[in-house]
């Protein structure tokens, strides 16, 4: 049986280099389309893209098995007119030049799953956002809405369409728990703002796995939150990070002082002080099953194993 060929369209981040060593070694084979391509990688290829136009790159979607695309500018960032429009074109255009790039080919992808957000139900307080919750609202809502607009006007005949609104992922390379962890060491772990706001969370081996299904599953289509059934709010996660870190008692960070700090880490406060209880209605209906359900436990497995 020859290799599946699968494309990670901005894939060069903590999530699309995960899961391009996950993939190589179960026998695929990974073509990564970045900007900056590493041409010495001798586990799976980079080729250059722009996010953009179309170019010679495209010529890998020909006969692939799959793309899934995680490209789009890093939000943690200070919220500039310059930056808010780079995080939407980065997303909107990726978008459009995959699905022209699928519509060139004789034998396109099997299957398009395409990363997105669950920041889409916007500061939902106590509700549980299934995915037929509606948005909510603000300017990460607005990149959502833009993002999911740009998927639905593409059209991509023939190839099996996954959109994944994923959480926040717990995984020690990088990404925000790697931040979280770095403050929580120098005994600035504490609450933030009133300590309320759920956060959705999934373990990076649990979403490992939903790609992996999503692949697989020729059934799956449509819309998925990727979280836990079980978000906590931000005094939770605090508070669970600190006992696994060794950290006593950290005194919070009130809502009044958090435009401060964003600016000295050059973030926006909207992402700490915000929050969503996204619930897997149509994964767990689909009969996935999570590896790492509880945050005490997930968190205790990253940790042991680092």
């Amino acid at each position: 049986m020859s290799k599946r060929r699968i494309i990670l369209a901005g894939g060069s981040g903590f999530l699309g280099r995960l899961l391009a060593e996950r993939l190589v070694s179960a026998g695929d084979e990974v073509v990564v389309l970045t900007r900056q391509p590493d041409l010495m990688r001798h586990d799976y290829r980079e080729v250059a893209w722009d996010g953009r136009t179309l170019g010679p790159w495209a010529e890998e979607f020909e006969g692939a098995h799959a793309v899934i695309n995680f490209a789009g500018k890093n939000v943690n960032c200070r919220y500039t007119p310059e930056a808010l429009g780079e995080i939407n074109a980065s997303r909107v255009d990726s978008v459009k030049v995959v699905a022209a790039a699928i519509r060139c080919c004789a034998r396109p992808p099997q299957a398009w799953i395409q990363a997105g957000s669950m920041a889409i139900y916007g500061d939902a307080g106590e509700a549980l956002c299934t995915e037929d919750a509606p948005p909510g609202e603000g300017i990460p809502v607005d990149t959502c809405l833009r993002w999911e607009r740009a998927f639905a006007e593409s059209p991509t005949p023939g190839t099996r369409r996954v959109w994944l609104r994923i959480s926040f992922v717990l995984g020690r390379r990088a990404g925000a728990l790697r931040f979280l962890e770095t403050i929580t060491k120098c005994f600035l772990g504490g609450t933030v703002g009133s300590g309320r706001q759920y956060i959705s969370w999934i373990h990076e081996e649990d979403m490992m796995r939903v790609f992996q299904r999503t692949l697989d599953d020729a059934a799956l289509e449509g819309v998925f939150n990727v979280a836990t059934p079980h978000a906590v709010p931000n005094a939770v996660l605090m508070c669970e990070l600190r006992r696994v870190l060794h950290r006593p008692w950290c005194p919070p960070t009130p809502a009044w002082l958090m435009p401060l700090g964003c600016w000295l880490f050059r973030t926006e406060p909207v992402l700490a002080l915000t929050g969503r209880r996204g619930i897997p209605a149509r994964l767990t209906a689909a009969g996935f099953t999570f590896q790492h359900p509880e945050l005490a436990g997930a968190l205790d497995d990253l940790y042991r194993k680092g």
